[in-house]
């Protein structure tokens, strides 16, 4: 049995990457800030991994941050490209890395701005999961 936090994680990204329409105008998906990569990107966090048991199977439910980040005037393609982002989160598979997918839910959306950064867009999901 793998890591569910990991499982879930390489799932998202392989998800993100599947999704055409996202694909195109992205420059990549990445764990953590890139030093150099240029707008509009996706980043995605580690996960908060909290148990999700029964008294017979052993789960797990995995909190989920994906933040895209887009340098433009205004946040019209990021709340696109967010929207795109949780679209494809619907595809994630059933069977992850030794664990099996129960539900993948929209949380909640975000989108923020500092006076001389990007724009930065939340999308939040909570995946739930059994052991395979």
């Amino acid at each position: 049995m793998s890591d569910p936090a990991m499982a879930v994680q390489a799932a998202i990204v392989a998800a993100l990457n599947a999704s055409s329409s996202l694909s195109a105008e992205i420059s990549g998906v990445f764990d953590g800030p890139p030093p150099r990569a240029r707008f509009p990107y996706v980043t995605i966090s580690d996960g908060l991994v909290t148990d999700w048991s029964t008294k017979t199977e052993p789960g797990r439910e995995v909190r989920v941050a994906l933040t895209v980040w887009d340098d433009g005037d205004s946040p019209a393609r990021l709340h696109r490209l967010m929207d795109e982002t949780a679209q494809a989160l619907t595809t994630l598979p059933a069977a992850l890395d030794g664990w099996r997918l129960v539900s993948c839910i929209f949380l909640r959306s975000l989108v923020a701005r500092s006076a001389t950064g990007p724009w930065a867009g939340l999308v939040e999901h909570r995946v739930r999961m059994m052991a395979d």
